[in-house]
């Protein structure tokens, strides 16, 4: 079996907005963090990888989300590497509040991309073995992402503080993006409590991206689709339900 990885983490002010919760970028900083401790503790930090000239992109998150973490409180954040094949890696994460009941479950899909020429490559058997992550053949998907058929765009430029240390932008920065163009009546009225996202491409800094959505009443609550678009591209895609406070 995939080995666990555990750890801690006292929520703090600037992690969360208005609503006294985690936002979705300090959140998934959270639990990339306790992955990288995971390597980190495997021999298999970033510098391991770095030096196959790979490094590790995030393609796809599927989130379900009983309450998001408070401000102030003590969660416990655990990862599992748990499952490979020829190109995707599949990484599990929880978080629990101080009782052990589960707040939010992640999955994840990693890939390995080479450095130089920005194309993905196929999964290094010595990188991934001391996960002890179980191999398989079958390529799991992802439960489809509705497209926007007919919705509201607003603009955004990349800033240099959305870049991080593998010069794009960061995953977590797209929720920016996405969160953003609902505004303040519906963010402060509506709670999260799924959410699938596909990250397509990558978005450069100084680049002038388009966050389209769509807004669908559903029972008690809202399903919102989302596209970050640039020259007529798809960077990103997401569904997210939202149920009314």
């Amino acid at each position: 079996m995939a080995k666990k990885y555990t750890k801690k983490h006292e929520v703090s002010y600037y992690e969360c907005d208005i609503n006294q919760t985690m936002t979705f970028p300090s959140m998934l900083g959270v639990v990339i963090k306790t992955s990288e401790d995971q390597s980190d503790q495997l021999g298999r930090g970033s510098e391991f990888v770095n030096s196959f000239g790979l490094t590790w992109v995030i393609t796809n998150y599927s989130m379900e989300i009983n309450r998001l973490p408070r401000v102030g409180e003590v969660i416990s954040v655990t990862t599992q590497a748990m499952e490979y094949n020829k190109f995707f890696c599949y990484r599990n994460f929880w978080i629990h509040d101080e009782d052990g009941k589960e707040l939010v479950k992640i999955e994840s899909v990693f890939v390995l991309m080479d450095f130089v020429n920005r194309k993905m490559s196929s999964v290094n058997e010595e990188i991934i073995a001391p996960f002890e992550s179980e191999k398989i053949k079958k390529i799991k998907r992802q439960e489809k992402i509705e497209k926007i058929d007919s919705g509201f765009m607003l603009p955004y430029r990349v800033r240099f503080y959305d870049i991080d240390s593998n010069q794009h932008v960061n995953n977590a920065m797209y929720f920016n993006w996405i969160i953003d163009v609902l505004g303040y009546d519906f963010l402060t009225t509506h709670v999260p409590e799924k959410v699938i996202i596909r990250f397509d491409k990558e978005v450069e800094y100084g680049n002038e991206i388009e966050s389209h959505f769509e807004q669908i009443p559903i029972e008690n609550g809202v399903k919102t689709k989302h596209e970050i678009r640039m020259q007529e591209q798809l960077y990103c895609e997401a569904n997210i339900i939202w149920k009314n406070k």
